[in-house]
């Protein structure tokens, strides 16, 4: 029987670009919070999971040992799992996974990138390596051509339209400018989302994330321990993860995420909750494509009804569901390896009723991430809740 685990501590560095600092840097400055968090010192943990995604933004191998030592943590084990995208969540499913199973008790989870040190067109490249070496990159397909084409199949399947996908980002845009840690802290109005130029149709440049610089942290605690070291806990209640084909044609529909419905469902199923339990979520806001997806796959819509939930306001504070009230990767920005930690770091706050108030959803009890990484083949879906 596995233990109960709870997140008893979390921090997150100031997201956008920052040239001031390298990764190890980065990764000391959302430690540093975390520990502050949870009323604890480097000597206290036993043991450490980071999430780097891509040692060429790093200009470092073996970035693990480096951030481990740089935070406290020498002479301590530590290990870095990599994942694509969905590299932060996996680190925090090791670390559960090492508590739950009762090896050890305490352990910090730290995830960073540092992507803005290279070219925008280098970037892209890079990131672009982790579709199918030899059948995708080689023809010139990046990132925002993966989601294009899931974009085109929505609109063609169900009707989602150019002015539903933009008014996700309106919504991650207005909530990224009430926190102070998001790289875009500004607003834009749907005409100007609307309107901004091409990247790969239909998406335009208000339809694609940010390329970041940051990092976040959290501290998991076994249930014993977590009693002794907190009054607020926040539980880890399901867990889920799931795949699909790497190669994007083989595919049998481009309208959903096979592995994000597959994960949500074992979360789901082993937190004893429906989709209607959830009060505040964050999701993987890649591109504005991917959070109405989100929406379907996560059960919060009907499968082709997920640009009306947006258009009804639904997922704003107040709505159905609140998601990326942190503005989202689109605003808040996405720095491959941090941004599932991240996420389980503005659900921790959230539940505890400490984040900014204009964007704190009131009550909230039980909240959920949904992690993706590459365009699919790796997905998390966690969910934390309050007792």
């Amino acid at each position: 029987m596995t233990r109960r685990v709870a997140v008893i501590g979390a921090g997150n560095s100031k997201f956008g670009k920052r040239k001031d600092l390298t990764v190890r840097e980065l990764a000391h400055e959302a430690a540093r919070e975390a520990f502050a968090d949870a009323d604890l010192e480097p000597k206290d943990i036993q043991a450490s999971v980071i999430s780097v995604a891509g040692e060429a933004f790093a200009a470092q191998g073996a970035p693990a040992a480096v951030i481990s030592d740089y935070i406290g943590l020498a002479e301590k084990p530590t290990q870095r799992v990599e994942t694509a995208c969905a590299s932060g969540s996996t680190a925090i499913r090791t670390a559960w996974s090492m508590i739950a199973a009762g090896y050890l008790d305490l352990m910090m989870v730290v995830g960073v990138e540092k992507m803005t040190a290279v070219s925008t067109s280098e970037a892209t490249r890079l990131m672009a390596l982790a579709g199918d070496s030899k059948w995708e990159y080689p023809l010139g397909i990046s990132f925002p051509g993966f989601y294009a084409l899931m974009a085109t199949a929505h609109m063609a399947e169900y009707g989602t339209t150019r002015e539903q996908l933009s008014m996700v980002s309106v919504k991650n845009h207005y909530y990224g400018s009430l926190n102070p840690k998001a790289h875009l802290q500004k607003q834009v109005t749907l005409e100007e989302a609307i309107k901004s130029h091409m990247i790969a149709a239909p998406l335009n440049l208000y339809d694609c994330s940010l390329i970041s610089d940051g990092a976040a942290a959290v501290i998991l605690a076994s249930e014993d321990v977590a009693k002794k070291l907190t009054d607020t806990p926040i539980w880890i209640k399901g867990l889920g993860w799931g795949g699909d084909t790497m190669l994007i044609n083989e595919r049998k529909t481009l309208t959903r995420l096979s592995g994000a419905k597959r994960a949500a469902q074992m979360a789901y199923k082993m937190a004893n909750i429906t989709p209607n339990d959830i009060d505040v979520a964050e999701v993987h806001d890649c591109f504005t494509i991917a959070e109405i997806i989100a929406y379907e796959d996560l059960g919060f819509a009907e499968p082709g009804q997920g640009g009306k939930l947006i258009e009804e306001e639904q997922t704003y504070i107040g709505g159905k569901i609140p998601v990326n009230v942190d503005g989202g990767l689109k605003a808040k920005g996405h720095p491959v390896g941090a941004t599932g930690v991240s996420q389980a770091a503005e659900i921790t706050k959230q539940l505890r009723g400490e984040v900014e108030p204009k964007r704190q959803v009131d009550g909230a009890t039980i909240g959920l991430q949904h992690n993706v990484g590459q365009s699919g083949q790796f997905v998390n879906v966690i969910i934390y809740g309050r007792e």
